[in-house]
């Protein structure tokens, strides 16, 4: 259980430190991270670090778009861990 805790922090790390980079790379009209990488690391369980980087750099705040497919991936991933404790495949 302990691996799970690392890795889940390593993925939510990741995540923000991607979306603070990308809006590095936007504020200086750089080539910037694709919405589908920066999705992927909130489906792999990055969506605390991804969100909170999103309300500390507001970035990907105002596009709807991406707002739309963060909260389609959030709510895939409450059901799942709605599934997971319901069938007591994992217990707290």
């Amino acid at each position: 259980m302990t691996l799970l805790l690392y890795l889940f922090f390593l993925v939510n790390l990741i995540a923000f430190i991607t979306i603070g980079y990308d809006k590095r790379l936007a504020i200086r009209n750089k080539r910037r991270i694709s919405e589908k990488a920066l999705l992927t690391w909130v489906a792999l369980g990055g969506t605390i670090g991804s969100s909170l980087a999103m309300s500390i750099f507001r970035h990907k705040t105002q596009k709807r778009s991406y707002l739309l497919k963060l909260a389609g991936i959030v709510m895939i991933q409450i059901l799942i861990v709605y599934f997971l404790f319901k069938n007591n495949i994992i217990k707290l």
